[in-house]
């Protein structure tokens, strides 16, 4: 897959490490952070439930980062939910460099929010979306290690008594530089623990350039359980004397529950009971989950559906359409004249794109184990916002935020399903009020989990330009008519009708999404046209389909002036020097204007989401109305790579979504219902249709951006650019299947 010319023995050796332990820390040590904290009485499970390591009550500590013990275990500890994307490893890798500890020494736990919550949120947000893991946990997390490394290095200077300069250390051992002598940082971790902590501000952290640690392609340090199958997920979850449910909602949106039979399913083997869980959702409890599942499949319910049980797809299009022709709810950008300037043109260019909604389908559907005791309710949760379970917890049970706790389970993917969206979490906490002293654990049904999904927003754009004689931008008019996804999540995000989130890309500066083109003249719009169905965020949010709406025009307005896309773009790009380096990077590792197979043709495109820049050259060849993905190079600059590794990984990860985003069946409704409920009829992307991936990295070492989602956007418009050049026409109703065409 991916071209990896990095050190192969490093990560070789890396794969085989084991980083988890079991068993609380014991003995003398150091616990390390920003600040002094106090010793409060913790929370603790009472469950032993993975190999991943939480935080323990009573671990001796000074304050929040750091812990080690006495045998030269570093315990690092990290708040940011892991759910593949690698940030646990990222993490651990700036702390271990900063720190100077042995990497081979290295593992990790995890506080609670309920820890965190009892000492004033001493390890930040727990959320992890938007690409952030890392981005905006790198000062905080870096000063604490490197204050961590002063208090150490003072304490064997004060047990040798002998000035601080004269001692340098190297992987967790101090050497005294004129005797010789050495220690190591667990010897001196007790007495470390005893001083004043650097002020966080006063310390200088290394440059980038010189990592040693972070900015290698280390191996994740979670991926040997994985492997042997003793990894516990949230669905593999076992706790004493548990109970599991299935849940149903209302098949229609905004539809409600009149009634249902519980005497039909009452007697079945294994039943406990029926719970009603809100005005649309009822679960069916039992001593497993297949059983509870069967039961209430063979529950007789009666909905209410609603308004929304007459709205269809072609109901939801036609609305979108119809904005194309309404002014915008509020004009983002209006610099110059755009529309008069496009008017007075020698030539003008328009083309109408439409995207569908997808569904997340993360691996593990969505679940969530709760157990209320008493006034206390604990839950152990596969969450992106652990934060955002613990509130939901104590909203849905009544019980105040210090006597709840939530304990976070990797997770089976994420894709942003698992954050700002918390009704996994709240379902669990209603079904188990009804259960007081036991664990429930609640598992949506695939079916249940694709139908009841927050969906990624539907959209279609109206893009027009004007050309003047040379074939030179004269403006650029972009309308976009689409769900919005604050108006499902966050409505007080809404301003007088104005939402810029769904222009996300289209921004003219700030560090999240900054369209990277210098127009002459440009207006943007946006129309609202929400419908019954909730949207939410979705690898990569409103940078995917308004990536797909610009790069694909771009390349529509290049061949209208005649001239080379790239070419066309690198005019537009003079004052954006961040975007024009990634796009030539792409462009000359894929031998952009050399020769290409018989049969093959390129496409090219750059965007910008989430503090990164990316672009990408696919190479494809088409043969009747089959297309296929011969190689595809993509070029990030992500600020700071703290692992090249775990980037490609990300990078490959993300073609793989965005290719089955542009060629496999989308999301539809039917009477009010979501029509596509399991992965017969919402296949995903297989192996044997995934090309070659060839990744270039080009950090600028000025920033820190995101790895995860801003590596979708540009991959789907540089294929489908690749296929308007093999066919002789643009592309420009996505899936593709749409225009006839379908993947290898």
């Amino acid at each position: 897959m991916t071209k990896n010319t990095e050190n192969t023995n490093m990560l070789a050796s890396a794969s085989r490490r084991d980083f988890i332990i079991k068993g609380s820390l014991a003995g003398g040590g150091l616990m390390l952070g920003l600040g002094a904290l106090p010793d409060l009485a913790l929370a603790q499970s009472n469950s032993k439930y993975d190999q991943n390591t939480p935080m323990r009550a009573g671990d001796p500590e000074v304050n929040a980062w750091v812990s080690i013990k006495p045998d030269d275990t570093v315990v690092i500890r990290i708040a940011r939910s892991e759910m593949g994307q690698g940030t646990r490893t990222g993490l651990a890798q700036m702390v271990a460099e900063e720190l100077e500890c042995n990497w081979k020494k290295v593992t990790t736990e995890s506080p609670t929010p309920g820890q965190s919550l009892a000492r004033k949120r001493a390890w930040g947000e727990h959320g992890t979306g938007g690409s952030r893991g890392i981005r905006i946990s790198e000062d905080y997390v870096r000063r604490g290690a490197a204050a961590a490394r002063i208090m150490l290095v003072q304490a064997a200077a004060d047990t040798w008594n002998v000035p601080v300069n004269e001692l340098k250390v190297d992987k967790g051992v101090i050497t005294h530089v004129p005797t010789g002598r050495k220690t190591t940082y667990g010897k001196v971790a007790e007495r470390a623990s005893t001083l004043t902590p650097p002020d966080p501000k006063s310390i200088t952290l290394k440059d980038p350039r010189t990592w040693k640690v972070a900015g290698q392609p280390y191996a994740r340090i979670d991926t040997a359980n994985k492997v042997n199958g003793t990894k516990v997920f949230g669905l593999d979850l076992q706790l004493p004397g548990m109970l599991c449910a299935s849940v149903k909602s209302c098949p229609v949106f905004g539809g409600k529950l009149l009634s249902y039979d519980e005497a039909k399913v009452k007697n079945l083997r294994g039943v406990k009971g029926v719970v009603r869980i809100n005005d649309s959702t009822v679960a069916v409890v039992a001593d497993t989950w297949w059983r509870a599942n069967t039961a209430l499949n063979a529950l007789p319910i009666v909905w209410d559906e609603g308004a929304g049980a007459n709205t269809s797809s072609s109901d939801i299009n036609k609305a979108l359409r119809d904005g194309l022709d309404e002014q915008g709810d509020f004009w983002q950008r209006k610099e110059g004249d755009a529309v008069g300037a496009i008017a007075s043109s020698n030539k003008k260019v328009e083309a109408i794109y439409f995207t569908p909604y997808r569904a997340h389908v993360n691996m593990e559907p969505m679940n969530a184990t709760v157990k209320i005791t008493g006034d206390r309710v604990e839950a152990w949760v596969p969450t992106q916002n652990g934060e955002g379970s613990h509130a939901a917890l104590s909203e849905a049970t009544g019980i105040p935020l210090d006597k709840c706790e939530v304990y976070k389970l990797d997770s089976g993917t994420g894709l942003g399903r698992r954050g700002s969206t918390q009704d996994f979490v709240s379902y669990a906490a209603k079904v188990a009020q009804k259960y007081p002293g036991v664990p429930v654990k609640v598992i949506w049904s695939r079916e249940e989990d694709m139908t009841h999904d927050y969906y990624h927003p539907i959209a279609m754009a109206k893009m027009t330009a004007g050309l003047d004689a040379a074939g030179n931008l004269t403006g650029m008019h972009i309308k976009v008519a689409g769900q919005s996804i604050n108006a499902t999540l966050a409505p007080m995000a809404i301003k007088d009708g104005k939402d810029e989130r769904q222009l996300q890309g289209f921004y003219e500066k700030g560090p999240d999404a900054q369209l990277g083109y210098q127009f002459p003249t440009l207006l943007t719009e946006y129309v609202m046209k929400n419908s019954h169905v909730p949207v939410g965020p979705w690898r990569g949010v409103n940078t995917n389909q308004n990536g797909i709406f610009m790069e694909c025009f771009m390349d529509e307005c290049a061949k209208a002036a005649n001239k080379d896309p790239l070419q066309f773009r690198q005019v537009l790009m003079q004052n954006h020097p961040k975007h024009l380096g990634v796009l030539n990077a792409a462009a000359k590792t894929g031998n952009w204007g050399k020769p290409t197979a018989p049969g093959v043709h390129r496409g090219i495109a750059q965007f910008m989401g989430y503090a990164s820049y990316s672009a990408a050259v696919a190479e494809v060849s088409v043969k009747g109305n089959i297309v296929t993905i011969e190689r595809l190079v993509f070029a990030l600059n992500c600020g700071h790579v703290v692992n090249p590794y775990l980037t490609r990984e990300q990078i490959e990860g993300s073609v793989v979504m965005a290719l089955g985003a542009i060629f496999n069946p989308e999301i539809t409704v039917e009477n009010g219902r979501i029509k596509q409920q399991n992965l017969d009829s919402y296949p995903l992307l297989k192996l044997s249709s995934t090309p070659r991936v060839e990744v270039v990295l080009v950090p600028t070492y000025d920033f820190w951006g995101g790895v995860g989602e801003p590596t979708i956007c540009v991959v789907g418009p540089a294929v489908a650019n690749a296929i308007s050049a093999a066919i002789g026409r643009p592309v420009r109703n996505f899936p593709l299947y749409k225009e006839n065409l379908s993947l290898a």
